[in-house]
């Protein structure tokens, strides 16, 4: 399916592309071409200088976006029976041990994240042939693996977003809707690069991030100037 823009756009389309801009002004455009009839995403993929087949400049981790993405999180909690009650009231959706891992294995519940204690991690891991191709294994690089029960669950219902980059080096992230406030897209887009730039690798010299694209859904990708964030 392809997206129709409108026709006065079309040469500020083509001027927009040719040249690096600054976030705001690629939020303006992007919500002005908009000709969806939903509420859609705004995403973002950072272009990394690193190699990805070396483990050491993987990068792996999450941060808390202070306005959201704008998704509703489903979080599968395995916590011990005697700290059952803080994610309860954290807002956990599926909370136990064994009785949530019948649950998982005979696939009875749907769920976007899983968070587990450490005294718990002997159950989740016999579910690693169901979690992990999904990318859903607790891991400590995420945060997912805590004692801290109830500022992990109370972050990812905040906003929290996990990331890591890809095979050619590039982060993906949804950032936020269309019908955000620009200032909290700005927000939580400073918030993000904040957080992949304190996971650079010690031995990258040099420009960090190489290119950052800015997109809706259905829409093209606009490049933002990447010097104002190295």
């Amino acid at each position: 399916m392809k997206t129709k823009f409108k026709k006065t756009n079309t040469n500020t389309l083509k001027k927009i592309k040719k040249k690096k801009n600054s976030f705001l002004s690629s939020i303006q455009f992007l919500k002005k071409i908009n000709t969806t009839n939903f509420n859609t995403s705004i995403d973002v993929s950072i272009h990394l200088n690193i190699d990805s087949k070396k483990t050491e400049q993987n990068i792996k981790s999450y941060a808390v976006l202070p306005y959201g993405n704008g998704k509703k999180t489903t979080i599968a909690a395995f916590i011990e029976q005697e700290k059952k009650h803080i994610a309860e009231k954290s807002g956990a959706d599926y909370i136990g041990t064994e009785d949530l891992f019948d649950k998982i294995q005979k696939k009875k519940i749907k769920f976007d994240i899983v968070i587990a204690t450490p005294k718990t991690m002997h159950i989740v891991g016999k579910l690693g042939t169901i979690l992990g191709p999904k990318g859903l294994m607790p891991n400590i690089k995420f945060g997912t693996i805590t004692k801290n029960i109830a500022e992990t669950i109370n972050n990812i219902k905040k906003g929290q977003i996990f990331y890591k980059n890809d095979k050619n080096g590039i982060i993906h992230a949804q950032i936020g809707k269309i019908n955000f406030k620009n200032d909290e897209l700005q927000k939580n887009f400073e918030i993000f690069i904040s957080e992949i730039k304190k996971n650079k690798p010690s031995k990258i010299k040099g420009l960090y991030i190489k290119k950052i694209y800015l997109s809706a859904t259905m829409s093209p990708g606009i490049e933002i100037d990447c010097t104002l964030y190295n």
